[in-house]
């Protein structure tokens, strides 16, 4: 049988597994006209899901349109199925899991130059398309899309339209906007849910396996995902694993590099730091330094959290309360640092402490921009502002 025949059976059998209806926050924000469009993120966030959602959306007649994903074992060469497709009269080309394929840059980049294609494909977060071969970032527009926010997890399980809203707006109106949203749901009723299972969106699919199943899909990036990618040893993937087990039991900000370095059996600290940085890019851990030591993977972190606050109920029986508040404040922002005051500090302006209801402003009084951030609150007031509210910035 011919590939593209192959593919296109393949391709029936996709369409009728995934039907998911919920779009999330990324397919309104993808602008879907540019010719090499990426979507990154971490294993089991949906990504194959909106490409889907995008491929049976596309006003183009099915036989114009094609989604595979490259882990296929039919397939030599990702050009050459492009090619092949381009001359039949496709114009869509839709690849998932695209870091299974060994040399992808070059292929992208041929196709992108070569072929009247439009291409979408997904990838590992791991992937770094700015140092690809070809120099393929010139010519690839590329997304992120990250596990449920708060705000999604309610609209799934509840069936309802909620807003999300831009950090200055929060910041300056928090209590009309709280107000408003406790009239149409009771936070506290979801939001130890969504800390403990609530991130990625297979947890609706499968709610009494998901914690196994969560751990079972992190392994699977450890053991294959991340491999594929960075020079790792076969035989070096079971310190990677207790790396993350080291995380899970210690506190964020008791950060010994040389007894981690000692249980994880290197001495050295370089190594330990490229473990690190392999789990960040794998959206396992969460790295987080202070402005002044910049972004080097060879500065030591100040704090290291696991990505997200599923992933202590995952791999740790208990989880202390302070760090799951962190880690899941952590989890929302991309310009995050320490603070020598507060706890954080985020887009290089605003200072955060975290903390439970009592949380006072000892810390940061008399600091510009400096805001309180409790837990245990429905309602904040003047620069003290609910943990949960933070769940919808997008």
């Amino acid at each position: 049988m011919n590939i593209l025949n192959i593919l296109k059976e393949y391709q029936k059998n996709y369409f009728k597994l995934y039907n998911q209806e919920y779009k999330r926050y990324l397919f309104k924000e993808i602008n879907f006209n540019s010719k090499l469009i990426g979507i990154v993120g971490a294993r089991g966030v949906g990504k194959t899901t909106l490409l889907l959602q995008y491929l049976k959306e596309s006003p183009l007649p099915i036989t114009k349109k094609l989604y595979f994903s490259a882990d296929n074992i039919d397939i030599d060469s990702i050009f050459d199925i492009a090619n092949k497709f381009s001359k039949s009269g496709g114009k869509l080309l839709i690849i998932d899991e695209i870091h299974k394929y060994r040399g992808f840059e070059k292929d992208l980049k041929k196709i992108h130059d070569m072929l009247d294609l439009q291409v979408i494909f997904s990838g590992s977060s791991a992937l770094k398309i700015d140092n690809s071969i070809g120099d393929l970032s010139r010519r690839v527009v590329l997304y992120e899309l990250k596990g449920l926010s708060f705000r999604e997890f309610i609209e799934l399980k509840e069936k309802v339209t909620l807003p999300s809203f831009k950090l200055d707006e929060l910041l300056n109106n928090h209590e009309e906007i709280a107000f408003d949203l406790t009239t149409k749901f009771k936070p506290f009723e979801h939001f130890n849910e969504y800390l403990t299972q609530g991130f990625y969106p297979f947890y609706f699919a499968e709610k009494e396996t998901y914690l196994y199943r969560l751990k079972s899909t992190i392994n699977t990036v450890i053991e294959i995902d991340l491999p594929s990618i960075f020079p790792i040893e076969y035989e070096k993937i079971i310190n990677l694993k207790k790396l993350v087990t080291l995380v899970c039991q210690s506190k964020p900000f008791k950060l010994n590099i040389k007894e981690l370095s000692n249980k994880i059996g290197t001495s050295d600290y370089q190594t330990l730091y490229k473990y690190i940085e392999y789990l960040k890019r794998g959206k396992i851990l969460h790295p987080i330094r202070a402005v002044a030591k910049g972004d080097s993977i060879f500065n030591k972190p100040d704090k290291l959290y696991l990505a997200n606050t599923n992933l202590y109920f995952a791999y740790c029986n208990n989880s202390e309360i302070g760090t799951i508040r962190e880690t899941f404040f952590a989890s929302i922002f991309d310009n995050i640092a320490t603070s020598k005051k507060g706890d954080f500090l985020v887009n290089e302006k605003y200072i955060f402490e975290i903390g439970g209801k009592s949380k006072s402003f000892n810390q940061i009084k008399d600091l510009p921009n400096s805001f309180v951030v409790s837990d245990d609150i429905e309602l904040g007031s003047g620069n003290k502002i609910p943990l949960w509210l933070f769940g919808f910035l997008y």
